[in-house]
């Protein structure tokens, strides 16, 4: 039996799923959206190198070029036919053939009326499709010529935060979250090798170790963060499970497997906690094996992030009351049911926060969550949050506290982009005329609050 997923096998190397209409057809048919991150991080560079070659500057192909023709036919209904009895058989009477005539004719007709519903459906999905692959194109054009090669002047005008709201395209998505993120850490790629060399070499002193045993509890390793190289395994295979490509055998196993080692040796003070693989992965999909190593460990020094990887309690806490006070603000009536039930903010936030909405939500948005988070900053994690919150907010009002938390920790599949921007978009980060940084500044010099066990936000 081949171990390699079937989409792997048909993937051309070097396509651009954004403007190739029978790929997009193979690819929904086979992943629906998961290979499509596969050749996120290769446009940017592919452009690159067609500029340094031909002197030009590059142009994606026309929307004209593309196939248009998006028409659709009803199927036939050839396969109900009506037929007389078998001859061994009595005949119909006439009034029996009548009726089952004028049964076959209404059968027939409700067949056709279904299909044309779903070619309309699908000629809808299809316009759609093609507008968004226009707009991809146009943004890209923008990016690549004008704000990428000016990004200093640039990033914070308000076309280009209009912009980067729509989402990037996945040709320069890698390019812009490094720039976005930064590298305070002053990492380079030597430094990157020379970590990745001491995590090889704990992992064949941990193979020569433990050759003889199968350790399935980690639990005593994991007090050792710098030596939690199981743990590592363990997470890997549970990280995208279904695009089969950082399972062991696939494509981007080792290279995640190479990142997290490596972290683990830079931060030994950090090690490696769960959720850092599906962080680690999505950078991985969208920059070079480096840039992501560089990138995902600016990004975990980010005090949100450090606050909660490194277990702070106390810090966790001041980012749960500053939450609710947004929550409170924004959705009152759902804020009192969550509150009647002692339903707290950190039941469901915290797997949130840990991957950045990446284990949640589907891949293809969660990236567009990560775009305006590497613009705005922790604030837009917890609007997004909210964002979640408004989106469900009367399914939610009829829920108790044990559905509530099944709900939010296992989010409906088919949420889409535009209902969730819409809904964070409605989401106002100012309370008393404060913003989301002036709210947790406030908190933070209460000293008092660092003490509690619970969020202040409950407190009556």
């Amino acid at each position: 039996m081949c171990s390699e997923p079937i989409y792997l096998t048909f993937m051309p190397k070097n396509m651009n799923p954004q403007t190739t209409f029978a790929w997009e057809e193979v690819k929904n048919l086979l992943t629906d959206k998961v290979i499509y991150s596969l050749n996120y991080k290769n446009g940017f560079f592919s452009n690159l190198e067609y500029e340094a070659r031909t002197g030009r500057m590059y142009k994606p192909p026309p929307p004209s070029a593309r196939r248009k023709n998006i028409e659709f036919e009803p199927l036939s209904t050839t396969a109900l036919i009506l037929e007389d009895r078998p001859a061994n058989l009595p005949a119909k009477s006439v009034e029996e053939a009548l009726r089952h005539r004028q049964e076959y004719d209404e059968m027939v007709a409700e067949a056709k009326k279904r299909e044309i519903k779903e070619a309309h459906k699908r000629k809808k999905i299809m316009r759609e499709r093609f507008k968004q692959e226009d707009n991809i194109a146009s943004a890209m054009v923008i990016w690549v010529n004008e704000i990428l090669p000016n990004w200093e002047g640039m990033r914070a005008t308000r076309r280009v935060r209009e912009l980067w709201w729509q989402g990037l395209p996945p040709s320069v998505r890698g390019k812009v979250w490094s720039l976005a993120v930064g590298n305070e850490l002053n990492i380079t790629p030597e430094l990157y090798e020379i970590f990745l060399s001491r995590a090889k070499e704990r992992w064949k002193s941990f193979s020569e170790t433990n050759s003889e045993n199968d350790v399935e509890d980690v639990s005593a390793s994991v007090a050792d963060r710098e030596a939690s190289l199981e743990l590592i395994k363990l997470d890997i295979s549970r990280t995208f499970p279904s695009l089969y490509i950082f399972q062991k055998g696939g494509p981007y196993h080792d290279l995640l497997h190479s990142v997290l080692g490596a972290y683990t040796c830079y931060r030994p003070d950090v090690g490696y906690v769960q959720g850092m693989s599906f962080i680690a992965a999505v950078l991985i999909l969208n920059l070079e094996e480096a840039d992501a190593f560089i990138a995902f460990a600016n990004l975990l020094n980010k005090p949100c992030q450090l606050a909660f990887f490194r277990v702070d309690h106390s810090m966790m806490l001041k980012y749960f009351a500053a939450f609710e006070v947004f929550f409170e603000e924004n959705l009152p009536k759902l804020f009192l049911h969550f509150k009647s039930y002692s339903l707290t903010p950190d039941i469901y936030l915290i797997d949130w926060i840990f991957t950045l909405y990446s284990k949640s939500l589907p891949l293809d948005l969660a990236c567009r969550v990560w775009d305006v988070f590497c613009r705005d900053g922790e604030e837009f994690l917890f609007r997004t949050g909210l964002g979640i919150l408004r989106l469900y907010e009367d399914i939610l009002l009829q829920m108790d506290f044990i559905h509530i938390a099944q709900f939010l920790t296992k989010l409906p599949e088919d949420i889409t982009s535009e209902k969730l921007f819409s809904c964070i978009a409605a989401i106002q980060m100012q309370n008393s005329n404060k913003k989301w940084a002036q709210v947790f500044a406030s908190l933070m010099k209460d000293n008092k609050e660092g003490d509690k066990n619970h969020s202040p936000a409950l407190k009556s």
